[in-house]
Order: C-alpha cells, then sequence, then structure tokens
C-alpha cells in the first residue's frame, strides 16, 4: 500500500483552494460584466447616452368630431451627477426661479433610492419637471454653463371646454406600486388616474422612444450612435371619440349648478352614452400643470364631493321607476294580466293603507297603474309573486326568480362602463332576507317596500338610464359605454353583444303605454313635447332618511324607434315633477331641437337659479 505524503495532501489542498478561487472570481467577473445590467449600463454610461422620447397621449374627441383633449410641450430638467464640475449651483436656482432650500429637496428626492429605485450617478436622472416654455427658454440659452444637465421634452394635457372632469380624468405621476406593476413606467413619468384616461390609459399613452448618443471622455455628446441605426421612434397613442356631445354634456352641467345628482343619456340602438352629469363636477385643467397638488386637495376637501362621478359611483332607491320592472315581471311570470285589477284607496289595504299612495280612481290594472304610479298596485303584485304555491316552491325561490329578472335588467350588478369606480348598486335575494330576520319564514309583507324602488333597493344613475334604454328596445340593451371609436381599432365586442331581459315585447308594450299616458296625462306630464317628439316617461321620488326626498326621472323618445333614454336623479329634489322632470325635459328639448325654445325660457331660468344642496350621508352596501 503506497502512502500518500503530508506534503503532497498539502498541495493538493491549497491547489483545490487556488481553483476554487479562481472560479469564484471567473464567475464574479462574469456577472459583473455580462449578466449585472447595473454595471453593464455603468460602463455603457460613458459612451453612451440614451434620451428617452417621449409619446404624444392620444387626443380625445366628442361624438361630432370637437376636440376636447389635446396636448402641449412641457418640458423636464435631467441631471446626470458625475457629469457635474464646476456646477454654479445658485446660477441654476436663479436660472429655474428656485431657491436653495427647494434645489436641495429635489436634489434629495432624486437621490433617495427609496423613493427612486433606479437612480444612478452614471445615468440622466429626473431632477425638475414641467418646465413651461418661458422656462425653457432660459435654461436653454444657459444650458452650456451646467454641465451634467439636459432638457426632455414630453406633453402636458390640455381642454378646450371646462366639462367633462369627472369622465376624461386626469393624469398624474406614477405611483411605487404603478411602477412596479408595469415596466413600462419610471419615476416621474405620469399616467391616467381617473375617468378616461384610466380606463383607455393603454390605449392613450403609446410607446417610449430611445435616441442613442455618443458622448467623448468629456462626457459631452459627440452626434446619434450608428447614425440612429439602433434609435425607436416614439409611437403616439391612439386618438378616442367618444359617444358624449359636448354641448349636451355643458347644458346638462349647467343646469345642475348649485344641484347634488347626475343626468344620463344613452342612445339605445348603440349603448353610447350620449352625456353624463354628475353635479357638482370640476374643470379638467384644475388638475393639470404646478397647481396640480393644491387644487386636487382643494377638491378632495369639498364637502360636496366634486371628485365622485355620481353616475356610476351613487348608490340610490330608484322610487317609483323602479315600478317599470315589477309590472314587467308580473306580467312575464303571469301573476297579472294586461286586465287585472287591484284596488287602492289611498294606500295598500293588507297592511293598513301603508305604503300610502296617491288619489286616483279604484280598481288599476297595470297600464294605469303605470300612468298613475299607484303603489298599492304594484304591492299587491309582488305578494302575489312571493305567495303563489303553485309556481314556486317557498317565498325564497320564488323571490330569487323576481331577482334573476332585476339582473337581466341590468340592475344589481356593475353593468360593466369604460370608467373606473363603477358601483353595483343593490337587488337582494332570498339569503339577505334570511339572514336580516334570522329565519327563512318570513314573507311578502316583510319586504313590500321593495316592490316599489324603497327597502333595500338600490341603483346607480346610469342603471336607472340603461333601464330606460333596454323598455326602449322593448327588452335588450348594450353595454353602456364612453368611448365611440378608437382610432385604427375596433372598439370589444363586449359593447355589440345585445344583453336580453327574458321578458316578451308583448309586455313591454304594455308597459310603455302606460308611460306614454303618464307623460300626456300623468304625473310626468311636464316632459310631454307632443306633438314633435312623443316622450314615453316615469317620475319617481326616492325617499331619504338623510334628508327632503330625492326627485327622478326616467324616461326615452320618441316612442317609436327611440333616439335617446334619459335618467335625472337631483338629491334632495323632492317630487319627481318638482325638478327632475323640468330637467329632462330641457335636456330633451337641447337634444332634439338643438336649443330650448322661447316658450321653456321661463322654465330654463328657474331650474338654472334654484339651489339646492343637500345633507350628506354615507350608506354601508349591504351583503348580498
Amino acid at each position: 500500500m503506497i502512502k500518500r505524503s503530508p506534503l503532497s495532501s498539502r498541495q493538493f489542498i491549497i491547489s483545490l483552494v487556488v481553483i476554487v478561487i479562481t472560479v469564484i472570481y471567473i464567475a464574479q467577473l462574469f456577472n459583473l460584466q455580462v449578466l449585472n445590467p447595473q454595471y453593464r449600463e455603468y460602463a455603457e454610461s460613458n459612451a453612451f447616452f440614451r434620451r428617452t422620447l417621449y409619446p404624444a397621449r392620444g387626443a380625445i374627441y366628442d361624438r361630432n368630431g370637437e376636440l376636447l383633449v389635446y396636448n402641449r410641450p412641457t418640458y423636464d430638467v435631467m441631471m446626470v451627477v458625475r457629469e457635474m464640475s464646476e456646477f454654479d449651483t445658485l446660477d441654476f436656482c436663479q436660472t429655474l426661479n428656485i431657491d436653495m432650500e427647494r434645489f436641495l429637496a429635489l436634489d434629495a428626492e432624486m437621490k433617495d433610492q427609496r423613493r427612486n429605485p433606479g437612480y444612478s450617478s452614471y445615468t440622466p436622472q429626473l431632477f425638475m419637471s414641467q418646465l413651461d416654455v418661458e422656462e425653457y427658454g432660459l435654461l436653454q440659452e444657459k444650458l452650456y454653463k451646467f454641465p451634467g444637465i439636459y432638457i426632455r421634452s414630453r406633453t402636458e394635457r390640455q381642454y378646450n371646454y371646462p366639462n367633462m372632469g369627472l369622465i376624461l380624468g386626469y393624469v398624474a405621476e406614477v405611483d411605487q406600486n404603478t411602477i412596479a406593476a408595469d415596466p413600462y413606467y419610471v419615476r416621474k413619468d405620469y399616467v391616467g388616474k381617473s375617468g378616461i384616461e384610466l380606463s383607455h390609459e393603454i390605449d392613450l399613452r403609446g410607446e417610449k422612444g430611445v435616441e442613442i448618443l455618443l458622448r467623448d471622455a468629456h462626457g459631452r455628446i459627440q452626434g446619434r450612435y450608428e447614425e440612429g441605426a439602433y434609435d425607436k421612434v416614439p409611437v403616439s397613442g391612439k386618438d378616442l371619440t367618444l359617444g358624449i356631445d359636448i354641448e349636451l354634456q355643458a347644458y346638462g352641467e349647467l343646469l345642475m349648478r348649485n344641484k347634488v345628482g347626475s343626468i344620463v343619456m344613452i342612445e339605445p340602438a348603440t349603448g353610447e352614452i350620449l352625456c353624463m352629469v354628475s353635479s357638482p363636477t370640476y374643470d379638467p385643467a384644475l388638475l393639470t400643470g404646478k397647481q396640480f397638488g393644491a387644487n386636487y386637495l382643494a377638491l378632495e376637501r369639498n364637502p360636496y364631493k366634486p371628485l365622485i362621478n355620481r353616475a356610476i359611483a351613487g348608490t340610490y332607491p330608484p322610487g317609483s321607476t323602479f315600478k317599470l320592472t315589477q309590472g314587467l315581471v308580473f306580467l312575464q311570470e303571469g301573476i297579472i294580466t294586461p286586465d287585472t285589477k287591484y284596488a287602492c284607496y289611498g294606500g295598500y289595504p293588507p297592511l293598513g293603507g301603508r305604503p300610502g299612495c296617491h288619489a286616483h280612481y279604484s280598481p288599476v290594472a297595470v297600464q294605469f297603474a303605470v300612468t298613475t304610479s299607484c303603489n298599492s298596485f304594484f304591492c299587491y303584485g309582488l305578494n302575489h309573486m312571493l305567495s303563489n304555491r303553485n309556481k314556486y316552491a317557498s317565498v325564497g325561490s320564488a323571490l330569487d326568480v323576481w331577482r334573476d329578472y332585476m339582473v337581466n335588467m341590468g340592475l344589481g350588478y356593475r353593468l360593466g362602463v369604460d370608467l373606473p369606480s363603477e358601483n353595483r348598486g343593490f337587488i337582494p335575494n332570498s339569503k339577505f332576507y334570511t339572514n336580516v330576520y334570522q329565519t327563512d319564514r318570513w314573507n311578502a309583507h316583510y319586504i313590500i317596500s321593495i316592490a316599489i324602488g324603497q327597502g333595500e333597493v338600490l341603483t346607480t344613475p346610469l342603471q336607472i338610464a340603461n333601464l330606460g334604454a333596454m323598455i326602449a328596445n322593448r327588452g335588450y340593451y348594450y353595454t353602456p359605454h364612453v368611448v365611440k371609436e378608437r382610432k385604427g381599432d375596433a372598439l370589444e365586442t363586449i359593447y355589440t353583444e345585445r344583453h336580453e331581459s327574458g321578458v316578451d315585447k308583448e309586455h313591454f308594450e304594455l308597459i310603455i303605454a302606460g308611460m306614454a299616458d303618464a307623460v300626456s296625462q300623468g304625473t310626468a306630464w311636464g316632459a310631454n313635447l307632443a306633438p314633435d317628439v312623443e316622450v314615453c316617461g316615469k317620475t319617481g321620488t326616492s325617499q331619504n332618511p338623510h334628508g327632503d326626498d330625492h326627485s327622478l326621472f326616467l324616461g326615452f323618445a320618441p316612442r317609436d324607434n327611440p333616439r335617446v333614454a334619459i335618467a335625472v336623479l337631483v338629491e334632495n329634489g323632492l317630487w319627481g315633477a318638482t325638478n327632475a322632470v323640468p330637467i329632462g325635459r330641457l335636456m330633451l328639448q337641447k337634444f332634439f331641437r338643438g336649443e330650448v325654445p322661447e316658450s321653456d325660457k321661463w322654465m330654463e331660468t328657474m331650474i338654472i337659479e334654484r339651489q339646492i344642496l343637500p345633507y350628506f350621508y354615507t350608506r354601508n352596501l349591504p351583503a348580498n
């Protein structure tokens, strides 16, 4: 047996250690020079200057081609810290019209790797943004005096109209969550934060470009690398055309001045939203430029909450506008026929006249019940549906059938409008009431108020307008949407698919006849535009435990081949005929005639000057 000498073993161990260390060094060098982009970036930055080229954000037009949103040039100050030799800080501050304290704050923010994880002294970093043309000119003249300072051009949103702030939305600096979620964005980039700017961000933002420039040993730009062979041209964002008519929108905002509520108008044949007023609102120009922060804070602190789009986020009991859905369901389910009559002597008799009702002859059938907005009729109908054991196994199963019809009519869930922050509203099911009463032995009289759009039922103004569009179409609707066209591309098929209500067309004709009579001789007579236009409508008074009742109007016109459906809601506006109907009339006049006739000018003046500032409240949405 051959014994290995201690010297040979020691040499083997030393050789192994040397080999391991060498391999580690080679691996680390490979990592630093090939795999690690940070050090490769440092090396390349000595020779190359990569200038980001920002695309123009897509413009936005109304349905008639009126330019709503466009861009104007603005400029950013970029800083490469390693190149800043012989830098006159005081002169630089005077040129930018900032003091030394502001300079130091901006410099610290730029170098803070928690706020700016991509900071590198070798690469251009954003120091200050949103220079206007005059500030840019002053800096450009003296740029030779400030080594390491570069100017990057980009664009800022501008608006031709002081309207539609809540629909258009605004753009602002990205936050860290957005940067982490999408590598497209870097610190101080701008992104859509609300409205169309957010929901269509990818369409509007375009694609960034890059320009690669050569630098000498002193960091001075020598020209384009390979004559621009590796440059990337920015691709502008796509222009959007909305279904909104800006003149109709502006008029609606005027009528809702000094009021809280909403107006929504929809084209039934397409689902395009013609106007969406939420009041109060704001001028979109407020949320641009250097005053963005101060203006946003003022809007956020405003007690009337102008940053909330009540048309899609506000939820309200629909009141008597909801009776239209009840009549349709009772007819479809065979609970009533066109000739079924129920008694009403000032209220619902089985519960001692509660809920109450206004004076009209009795008994009434469904068409006249719609015309006169009879509470008792629809309470009887719901009671007979939920109590029918020949058709339904239990009160719970009957209510769930009822609820499914409501959902098919576009209530209780988000419609899918192309705007953020849409609320679903609330349509209760049997499970909800079983949880509330801690028993399944409840009956129709426990929940009878839902038959007339009160109780637990909550809807958004958009859902009410969409209900009008569904009735106008005799049983179906298209998903309401704000954007009509996207330049060079078709919209998603979701906006061309029909959503069926499950109710036969013949039943709609009976309900529509009642709506037409409501305008010509019933509770909505103030919306009558005959003989030129036959309007079909329904008023609503939504009970409000926090103040005066809300005023509602739902309608569409003309009766045949309808062109528009409308919903008006005025918080604390009392009866539907008091405020919602006159506003609906004026909006329909504007839509069909282009202007309000002289005969209605007195009404226009009255509505514009009327001030209704309601109490505010919060409501917790019940779990379903």
